[in-house]
């Protein structure tokens, strides 16, 4: 790797968006870059925390074999994956057909196959407190109380407030679950734990599910008990016999219309930029506004803490 491809590789790392990221080809590792310097490119994998220096020179042997011919991504070895990765920002090279090779002198690459954006980098906390943000910042924007509120509102403000209540909704529930596994964990029969905003106790409910109809009908008939008592109508069956036969849906099914909002689409490039909006604007606040916000801050959570003592 010459010095002008090495300085161009190093310029593109450094220019990546804050909080982007890069995947490993084959293990899918995500990883961020850390730092340059004149002889490495130092990454930090998300999964681990550990820190890996990529040398020049590596990089340099990896040039030389994509100069004879293409790598198949298939053929990368786990060490060799992350240079790999952050060799593809370079417009020297190219990913075709499942390989990595050197871009012909008349054509350039295209953008790494294994960037991510920071909006699709983030964890599931951290969408749902940017979602929650968000929304909060849109509720106080359009002063949003109640419905009488709503029916006020413009009809792109009104999608706005539904899609990101929606997104909170779903990543809260993604959140949850994935706490509520790890508390199952440390939940004991009939333990409570609690927590400054609430208590949680561990509680089983049973779910029944029939047995195989061979062992049903047995013991119905064991005991004398009429089949028709619990045989009832498959409407996987049905379906299938509506498909194959002159039978009409209407002659065998009820039918009623549920009339509901789906949400279609979501712009997280929008919701992350409209993000980094409200953070520079909190950071432009004057230092007397900043310390006013944080005496603010502070206060609510003093009445909150004495609130919960009290209760």
């Amino acid at each position: 790797m010459n010095d002008d491809d090495w300085e161009d590789l190093r310029s593109r790392c450094e220019r990546l968006d804050p909080g982007s990221e890069l995947v490993t080809p084959l293990s899918d590792r995500p990883f961020r870059i850390d730092a340059t310097d004149d002889d490495r490119i130092v990454v930090r994998f998300a999964d681990s925390g550990e820190e890996r220096p990529l040398w020049r020179e590596q990089f340099g042997i990896f040039d030389d074999q994509l100069e004879g011919q293409a790598t198949a991504i298939d053929d990368l070895q786990p060490g060799v994956e992350p240079y790999a990765a952050v060799i593809t920002l370079s417009d020297a090279y190219v990913v075709e057909d499942d390989a990595i090779g050197r871009a012909p002198e008349e054509a350039t690459g295209g953008e790494s196959p294994f960037l991510v954006s920071a909006a699709d980098a983030r964890t599931p906390p951290e969408r749902v407190h940017d979602d929650a943000l968000l929304l909060a910042h849109v509720i106080e924007r359009l002063a949003v109380d109640d419905r009488s509120d709503l029916e006020s509102l413009d009809t792109d403000s009104l999608t706005d407030y539904y899609v990101l209540a929606s997104d909170v909704q779903r990543g809260a529930n993604g959140v949850r679950s994935t706490a509520r596994d790890e508390l199952l964990e440390r939940l004991g029969p009939d333990q409570e734990l609690h927590g400054q905003f609430g208590t949680v106790r561990r509680t089983t409910r049973e779910r029944r599910r029939p047995k195989d109809d061979e062992t049903v009908l047995a013991a119905l008939d064991e005991r004398g008990i009429p089949r028709e008592w619990v045989l009832g109508v498959d409407p996987d069956k049905l379906d299938v016999v509506l498909s194959v036969t002159d039978l009409s849906e209407d002659e065998v099914y009820d039918s009623s219309e549920d009339v509901y909002v789906q949400k279609t689409g979501v712009d997280e490039d929008e919701k992350y930029s409209r993000l980094q909006g409200i953070a520079d604007r909190i950071e432009d606040l004057e230092d007397a506004e900043g310390e006013a916000l944080r005496d603010e801050l502070d206060e609510i959570e003093d009445r909150l803490e004495k609130a919960l003592t009290a209760g």
